[in-house]
């Protein structure tokens, strides 16, 4: 927490400066001939020089900041949106005050124009910052859980290609997710999905092993009598009528009010 009060320090320095040269311009205004005027807009645009120099270096910082710090990157970042705001206030009234200097106004105007502007991208491109740090809320197949925008994005392509019937992508993509987000809540369902893909690729042997690695992993998860479903046609489909039918017996006799377990009946009768 030091460190990042120390990092604000020269921000800080850098507004007082600029708010006492603003200050003692206004009250010198009068006197200033051709040559005062230029040198304080040169001494200006250094200052807005420096100043865009060391904020966009504190932004640099702030990008760096880990997960733990997030709480107090957060609240450091509104500190400099509210910082930069009160800046451009004050740039909108020493605009008016500056008009009345003579020789280079114009040109000066137009720096602070081109400040204002840079100062409200900053506080845009820092807005979009903290959006993206803020978590989002999921319901998912009966489970509330908190993830981040590029997670949910990742899952919803990856569920995607298999509903495109993209077989071949959904797994690679479904596999590559849970390699990368082992934690996440979409994990559980990743898995399902992963399975269903193997099946719609007619890799049977991968969905019964898929299916079945989901069922003892998560037996409790409301798609777990839909993957013992999927292991019996599975089994059927490589000529296994008497795994399958066990299989069906096992899923009756664990979610006998499914619907799942409803199908598997009419699936019995068939395998008889």
């Amino acid at each position: 927490m030091a460190a990042t009060r120390s990092a604000f320090r020269p921000v800080a320095g850098l507004l007082a400066a600029l708010s006492m040269s603003l200050a003692a311009g206004t009250a010198q205004a009068q006197l200033f001939s051709d040559n005062d005027a230029r040198k304080a807009i040169l001494e200006l645009r250094a200052q807005v020089a420096k100043n865009d120099e060391q904020a966009r270096a504190r932004i640099a910082e702030l990008e760096a900041a880990n997960a733990q710090m997030r709480t107090q990157l957060t609240e450091q970042l509104g500190a400099l949106r509210r910082s930069l705001l009160d800046l451009d206030k004050q740039i909108e009234q020493t605009r008016s005050e500056l008009a009345g200097l003579r020789g280079g106004n114009e040109q000066l105007l137009r720096d602070l124009s081109e400040m204002n502007k840079r100062q409200q991208e900053m506080v845009q491109a820092l807005d979009e910052r903290m959006r993206r740090l803020e978590p989002l809320q999921v319901s998912l197949d009966g489970k509330d859980f908190a993830t981040t925008p590029q997670e949910k994005r990742l899952y919803d392509e990856a569920v995607g290609h298999l509903r495109n019937g993209e077989f071949e992508q959904a797994t690679a993509a479904l596999t590559s997710f849970e390699a990368r987000y082992p934690d996440s809540g979409y994990v559980e369902s990743a898995r399902f999905w992963r399975a269903s893909a193997l099946y719609g690729k007619r890799d049977y042997k991968g969905a019964i092993a898929g299916f079945r690695a989901f069922v003892a992993a998560s037996p409790k998860h409301a798609r777990a009598p839909d993957a013992l479903l999927a292991i019996a046609n599975s089994q059927a489909e490589t000529k296994d009528p008497r795994g399958a039918r066990k299989t069906i017996e096992e899923l009756l006799k664990a979610y006998p009010d499914s619907e799942a377990a409803q199908a598997g009946k009419e699936r019995l009768a068939a395998l008889k």
